[in-house]
């Protein structure tokens, strides 16, 4: 790894400050360049796509996709056809194979999801969304590599809940009197659909252990189980 300072410059002038980033020489250019430059807004009319639960998004080399609304995996898979997920991805998170040297490589849809199509001539204004995506991959690093299993799948289970969560005082007061956590005080509702085996493939363990474990939780008060959903109850 080396450190080099990034300036961007405009008219031959440079830029007041300058930003350290180390940065690997095997990133591709396309991100080099990306995370040097400043961040203004993408442009508000990018050309939007639309994808349902369970869909594959395409692999484009010359396009990054942006989250607009809903949740996405990314993964490969070993060569015993194991399946390895690198990250979930939500609203403002940008994925594809540009930036990943991962190989194969699949962006798969949790939900339905509408993306944005961020060319390779914009990317150098998405430093916000590279940054972000290096953060989250080092956080799900970190976690599955806690043990015991217990407190690998809760601190994931915390990490879900934060990206992906509501407060349960919201959900009550959106569903005027309908919601069924409605006896619950204090907690977090984790508002995606994940299955057993999907945790268990980020956590790299058995479908088994990740059920008899939130078989634990629920008899601990930790957690409540609302069909496919989960709400963390944190107050205890």
């Amino acid at each position: 790894m080396t450190t080099q300072n990034f300036a961007k410059s405009g008219n031959q002038s440079r830029l007041a400050g300058h930003v350290a980033f180390a940065v690997s020489k095997d990133l591709p250019n396309e991100f080099i360049m990306a995370i040097s430059a400043p961040n203004p807004a993408l442009p508000p009319l990018l050309n939007q796509k639309l994808f349902s639960r369970r869909d594959l998004i395409p692999p484009r080399e010359d396009v990054l996709w942006q989250i607009e609304r809903g949740a996405v995996r990314t993964l490969t898979w070993s060569e015993q056809g194991t399946i390895i997920t690198l990250g979930y991805w939500g609203v403002g998170d940008m994925v594809g194979t540009p930036i990943s040297r991962i190989k194969p490589y699949q962006i798969e849809c949790l939900t339905s999801v509408e993306t944005s199509i961020v060319p390779s001539e914009l990317w150098y204004q998405a430093v916000d969304a590279m940054v972000s995506h290096i953060q989250a991959q080092e956080e799900i690093l970190n976690i599955v590599h806690r043990k015991p299993v217990a407190l690998r799948l809760w601190q994931f289970l915390l990490w879900l809940g934060q990206k992906f969560g509501r407060d349960i005082d919201e959900v009550n007061s959106l569903s005027g009197g309908g919601s069924s956590f409605e006896n619950v005080d204090q907690g977090r509702l984790i508002d995606l659909g994940i299955t057993h085996q999907e945790l268990a493939e980020v956590l790299n363990t058995t479908r088994v252990s990740v059920t008899r474990t939130l078989q634990q939780f629920e008899e601990e008060g930790k957690l409540l189980r609302y069909e496919r959903r989960l709400v963390l109850r944190l107050n205890t």
